[in-house]
């Protein structure tokens, strides 16, 4: 899962180091005297393929593609209603044909024009099956997508093939002229513009095409306010300065070292010594007695963001497909003890399928979140019990071992299964396992949403065939609603419609959602002046030396 996209605040910290969340960096302006070069170096982790905007769904890639690229529609810092960007206008008379015209003045970093086919040509392309996009799931709304995108019926492993797609083209997409471009949906969707600041959505540029997915994705060409320099695998990822971007967030610093940690405490130390300038999450291990919060004083920033902690069951998995056994291990676990003894109150119980934070979304409407050991081992015994050893995985390389492990211990001690926590090296590893459907048990999981609406939280993980329902959970029912909810005429129809699908989700419990997410952050004493953006990643062009 892409732990992805979107919605958040920050508190402001300190006279010393300001530190805002009431938008865009662009709107302020920044100081007159504020340096205009310079290089800052920032936390991050190996991407786990090329970066590729409609084949990235982790946060270590994703991240990347955020600075690089700019999408027709931004999400601003305070969580407020998207605007545009690229888009000069996104117009609709109902909901379903929309004309899009783009700025005539934008370029991708290689000084070519972004143009209208620049977007008709990337979505055909992410949506196409044959290309093996990963979130090529998103692109379901267009007229057409089912003529370009087929599933194997039997998956990976099975004998039976995808069919093949019928053209490599959406009927639904179609080029105005040079700057004008109009979306036909297969049925009206209020909630599409609200996508279209989502990664997945962005131009590619002609080079592209030319050169294959494989070799862009080593060296991308972008369009945002910074363009890529170099990347060492899990050393360093080199950005600099877009000098030719022409839109209001441009950069104030010249140059950005995202440097590739295996180990966030490694990168603690790097930022308490000075030699790191942002880090995005601290480790658990320094939230203890606000620890973190001592160790930087006026420096340390505390965010909320549409992030929830999640263990997913791998139901391919024979063992895991019993509803009232994954119910029971979710009712076995104590999650204010979770949060109160490993995070410290940091991180909030979750008590719903998708973050509060969301439009649209309904708080305490996760029931199997709720802590209830006997109805658990009554569920258990009815399920037939559960044989052998429970491994719950995790990736080694972020301050994930202490609450899984006592996740772990909670099952043990409330059901009886000999549950044990187990880390694997790096995220990238623990993402490619995961994505061949090969995890032999359950596994640490998590999602920050791509767009702020509860759709978000609902097609890409529960759907069939979503660009990341990892663990292959499929209801037909929940098929249904969630089509009928992506296709309502008004926001309001559509959460209604999607309520409906999350009870049945909440009957299922295809994965354990166990917090809400709060981020500590910190930064050098070199920083001047920073934003966050609305899910807790630096917004690059705020930073002022």
């Amino acid at each position: 899962m892409r732990v992805s996209k979107r919605a958040g605040s920050a508190v402001a910290l300190g006279a010393a180091f300001a530190l805002v969340a009431t938008g865009c960096s662009s709107s302020d302006g920044g100081d007159a005297g504020a340096s205009a070069d310079g290089a800052i170096t920032i936390d991050g982790t190996q991407p786990e393929v090329g970066l590729v905007p409609s084949n990235t769904t982790e946060t270590g890639g994703g991240a990347v593609i955020d600075w690089l690229w700019t999408g027709l529609v931004e999400y601003p810092n305070d969580g407020s209603a998207p605007r545009n960007a690229v888009a000069e206008s996104i117009e609709t008379t109902d909901s379903k044909v929309y004309t899009i015209k783009i700025k005539k003045d934008t370029k991708f970093h290689d000084g070519t024009a972004v143009k209208a086919k620049n977007f008709v040509d990337a979505w055909n392309w992410g949506a196409y099956s044959k290309n093996g996009a990963q979130n090529g799931s998103f692109f379901a709304d267009i007229q057409g997508f089912a003529d370009v995108h087929t599933e194997d019926p039997d998956g990976a492993e099975g004998p039976k093939k995808a069919p093949e797609p019928k053209t490599d083209k959406m009927s639904g997409l179609k080029v105005i002229d040079d700057w004008t471009f109009e979306v036909t949906l297969a049925a009206p969707t209020a909630v599409f513009p609200t996508k279209l600041g989502y990664s997945t959505f962005m131009p590619l540029p002609d080079t592209f095409f030319t050169q294959g997915a494989e070799a862009f994705g080593k060296k991308p060409i972008g369009n945002g306010p910074v363009k890529f320099v170099s990347w060492e695998d899990d050393v360093q990822i080199k950005l600099t300065r877009f000098d030719d971007y022409t839109l209001t967030d441009k950069m104030k610093v010249k140059d950005v070292n995202i440097k590739l940690y295996q180990d966030d405490t490694a990168a603690y130390n790097d930022l308490l010594a000075g030699n790191l300038d942002f880090m995005q999450q601290v480790p658990v291990s320094s939230l203890a007695g606000d620890k973190w919060k001592q160790d930087l004083g006026d420096r340390a920033i505390q965010t909320t963001i549409p992030s929830t902690g999640i263990i997913a069951f791998p139901i391919y998995d024979k063992r895991f497909q019993n509803a009232d056994l994954r119910r029971a291990i979710s009712l076995s676990i104590n999650r204010q003890e979770i949060s109160d003894k490993i995070f410290f109150g940091a991180r909030k119980p979750a008590d719903s399928w998708a973050n509060p934070l969301t439009p649209g979304a309904k708080p305490g409407n996760c029931t199997a979140c709720q802590f209830n050991p006997d109805e658990a081992k009554k569920l258990l015994e009815q399920a037939g019990g559960f044989t052998g050893e429970l491994v719950l995985y995790y990736n080694a390389d972020a301050s994930h071992k202490e609450w899984m492990e006592a996740v772990a211990q909670q099952i043990k001690t409330n059901l009886g299964i000999n549950a044990r926590a187990e880390g694997m090296p790096t995220f990238a590893v623990f993402r490619q396992a995961i994505n061949a459907h090969k995890m032999k048990g359950m596994y640490r999981a998590g999602w920050q949403q791509d767009y702020p609406d509860v759709e978000n939280w609902v097609n890409p993980l529960y759907v069939t065939g979503g660009s990341s329902n990892d663990g292959l959970y499929s209801n037909p029912q929940v098929d249904a609603l969630a089509k009928e909810a992506s296709a309502a005429p008004s926001l309001e129809a559509s959460h209604a419609k999607f309520a409906e699908a999350v009870a049945l989700i909440d009957k299922d419990v295809p994965t354990v959602p166990v917090y809400f997410s709060g981020q500590q952050s910190g930064h050098s004493e070199k920083i001047k002046k920073l934003e966050v953006s609305n899910v807790g990643e630096l917004d690059l062009t705020s930073v002022e030396l």
